[in-house]
């Protein structure tokens, strides 16, 4: 068999369409960026960029902006074998708004269905994603058939495949990314079912994510400290919440508490800090780093991107983040910036 890869993402992955001005509606913008995205394929380009083999499992539509996603995943140096084509349905595009330091509204295109929600149990290479040393999925994934079947096979697969971790474990993590986008559901913010389908992956997950609105979806808790609480009652190991401006709250099932505060940075946009806290953290973990040192890590990788424009092409390289956890803030200065405010970086959502 060949070597695991240090990291299988599966879901989500569409272009990023982002304005080149700052502060301007989008009715107004004359300029636009293409770019690679979709959250836990951002998160496997974080990975990569910090010297991790990495793989995405996903789905593009069979056209132009597909043939795109395949040049840039390969470009980033993530492997690409498990990306299939949709006929049926086109490439999603994501339109943002960018309003520094924290105003980026998101325009979703994925009717009539995105191809990502078209991966099927029986395509999956189970034996890679057995094999993998982290395996990350979204909550995404769970929105609709056949994507929810396929998620939830992966998981179990991991699950059969892996005796329970020992406590500082850093071999066969599986990350559950709450990832909560009510717009991707049938009922929406009210749709009854998806804290259901939040229980069953958190069940086979050894590390859950989100941020508060994602922790109140999948536990019903919105403090942070029950929050952790709950989902490590729910089967992770470990539970990272999100707090926004207050930092990020680690707690593990060994006892082990992490309350890291937000790394000061000037914000250019905040889409993507997230899915550079994921992969920093995926590095983290692999590097078998304690708790507390694997969330500052994780920090200062999502400031970083805070500070730049894009997600994908705006991923840190190790030596950046080392040298933004050695200055305590991220002070490089972005030449596409429009004047934003100086805020803290909490780790953001993204497409």
């Amino acid at each position: 068999m060949p070597e695991p890869y240090d990291v299988i993402t599966m879901g989500r992955i569409g272009v990023d369409i982002y304005p080149l001005q700052t502060g301007v509606p989008l009715a107004e913008v004359e300029t636009f960026g293409k770019f690679l995205g979709g959250s836990p394929t951002n998160v496997a380009v974080a990975a990569a960029r910090l010297g991790c083999r990495t793989a995405v499992i996903t789905r593009t539509g069979r056209d132009a902006f597909g043939d795109y996603l395949h040049q840039a995943l390969g470009e980033f140096g993530v492997d690409d074998r498990w990306v299939g084509g949709v006929a049926e349905y086109p490439t999603p595009v994501t339109f943002c708004e960018i309003f520094p330091p924290d105003h980026f509204p998101l325009y979703f295109y994925r009717q009539p269905k995105a191809p990502d929600l078209e991966i099927r149990a029986d395509e999956l290479d189970l034996d890679a994603v057995r094999a993998a040393r982290v395996f990350w999925m979204t909550g995404t994934g769970l929105c609709a058939e056949p994507s929810r079947t396929a998620t939830l096979a992966a998981l179990r697969a991991r699950s059969a495949a892996v005796p329970p971790p020992k406590p500082g474990s850093t071999t066969r993590t599986t990350v559950f990314d709450l990832d909560w986008r009510p717009m991707f559901w049938d009922g929406g913010d009210r749709d009854s079912a998806a804290p259901a389908h939040y229980r069953q992956a958190l069940a086979h997950a050894t590390v859950a994510v989100g941020n508060l609105d994602e922790c109140e979806i999948a536990t019903g808790e919105r403090d942070p400290g029950a929050a952790a609480r709950a989902l490590l009652a729910a089967g992770p190991e470990l539970a990272v919440v999100k707090m926004g401006p207050a930092g990020v709250l680690a707690v593990h099932r060994d006892g082990t508490t992490a309350e890291i505060p937000p790394l000061p940075v000037d914000v250019v946009n905040g889409l993507g800090a997230g899915d550079a806290f994921g992969g920093a953290l995926c590095h983290g973990l692999l590097s078998g780093w304690d708790t507390e040192r694997v969330m500052r890590y994780a920090n200062a990788a999502g400031a970083i991107v805070a500070s730049r424009l894009a997600c994908s092409s705006a991923m840190p390289f190790p030596a950046e983040v080392e040298l933004a956890l050695a200055e305590g803030a991220v002070r490089a200065p972005d030449p596409t910036r429009a004047g934003p405010a100086a805020a803290a970086a909490a780790p953001g959502d993204a497409p």
